[in-house]
């Protein structure tokens, strides 16, 4: 079978997973291709479901036939998001055998109405594990106060997570150390961690679009416009520059090494939100700047495509190393543009955002199904 681009990706340690789900991608052998080509694994989210779930009729036949049964809304939605889920753990099936537990995993969200209950997001990370019976599922979990426990709880069980909505780098320390605290419980009941996988989500592109559009605002009415203009593009990467440094340093430390003892992988930096928004930047950009050793990049299909056809495979972060980072994000709050301000504002944003696009799918679903029964 001919290389490409994402085998030469996986050969310097870094898995590409797709940031999409469909019914069509799953039955006509879309998928498959792209496992053939690489792929190692997949992601999903409200907005995603409501976009393949609410534009298409790829679901009305199954949304009539629960309808029909008597199913209210929310267990429509519950059905068709398992079923997707546990195909496309059964197609990645053999990358997860193949790869021992480092790949292959599909991720499904809890409801994001539960984004700010504990006890509730506990209780519906273990349903959605238990439902979807299969070994290769990660749950995931916004990186929010209230979801670090369910991060730990869900790891303690035995459950892959994938820790989403993250930006900041404090966000990123206390996922990984929400990631660590739940294997050490899970260590005091099972000898060997080999068997257990989890992925911190680090969302890039956002950050320079809110970071671009501060810099705009100051070049318009500055007399520095050279130096405002030289940093833009430079915040998410300055960003995940740290958070890689930083991950390095965690997983070498003592505390893991006891986890690593018993079989335990790092919790691995997943670069999220990797579509290239500004059409003045290269659209593989958030891809060819965050190439390194030990990651995931989920990528939605038109860029992983771009990827493919046009993009270079080069080790762009190096282990440790997180260069002239700190002077850059230095430089941007000296100009008014302060990274923290700005994770911040997206954290909120986000955890609404995905709460407002769930409530869309439910509404959607439901207007389907009252209109389906007509017929």
């Amino acid at each position: 079978m001919p290389q490409t681009k994402i085998h030469e990706l996986s050969q310097v340690g870094q898995s590409i997973w797709l940031d999409y789900i469909s019914r069509p991608l799953l039955e006509t052998g879309a998928l498959q291709k792209w496992l053939n080509d690489g792929l190692r694994g997949m992601t999903s989210n409200p907005s995603i479901f409501n976009q393949s779930i609410s534009q298409s009729k790829d679901y009305d036949e199954k949304i009539s036939q629960l309808k029909a049964a008597g199913k209210n809304t929310f267990e429509i939605y519950d059905e068709l998001t398992i079923r997707d889920i546990q195909d496309a753990c059964d197609i990645f099936r053999p990358v997860y055998d193949v790869t021992k537990g480092l790949d292959g995993y599909v991720s499904l969200e809890i409801n994001p109405q539960l984004a700010n209950d504990t006890e509730s997001s506990i209780k519906e990370g273990k349903r959605l594990y238990v439902k979807a019976n299969r070994p290769n599922i990660m749950i995931k979990v916004p990186s929010t106060p209230a979801g670090f426990p369910v991060i730990e709880e869900l790891l303690a069980s035995g459950i892959n997570v994938n820790v989403t909505l993250i930006f900041s780098l404090t966000q990123y320390e206390s996922t990984a150390n929400a990631f660590i605290a739940g294997l050490e419980r899970l260590s005091k009941t099972q000898g060997d961690l080999s068997h257990m996988a989890s992925v911190a989500s680090v969302f890039v592109s956002r950050i320079d679009n809110v970071a671009d559009d501060l810099l705009d605002k100051k070049i318009a009415v500055s007399s520095q416009k050279e130096k405002l203009a030289f940093l833009k593009g430079k915040t998410a990467l300055a960003n995940c520059q740290l958070v890689y440094a930083k991950s390095m340093e965690i997983f070498n430390g003592v505390r893991f090494r006891a986890l690593a003892a018993k079989g335990a992988r790092i919790q691995r930096v997943l670069w999220a939100s990797t579509s290239t928004k500004n059409p003045a930047y290269s659209d593989v950009k958030y891809i060819t700047e965050l190439i390194a050793k030990d990651t995931v990049n989920t990528v939605p299909e038109k860029t992983l495509k771009a990827f493919v056809d046009h993009g270079i495979t080069q080790v762009a972060l190096k282990g440790g190393e997180a260069g002239g980072a700190g002077l850059v994000l230095m430089d941007l709050k000296n100009q008014g543009v302060d990274i923290d301000d700005i994770c911040r504002k997206l954290l909120s944003d986000g955890v609404v955002a995905f709460e407002k696009s769930f409530t869309e799918l439910i509404q959607s679903i439901e207007a389907k199904a009252s209109q389906l029964a007509k017929k």
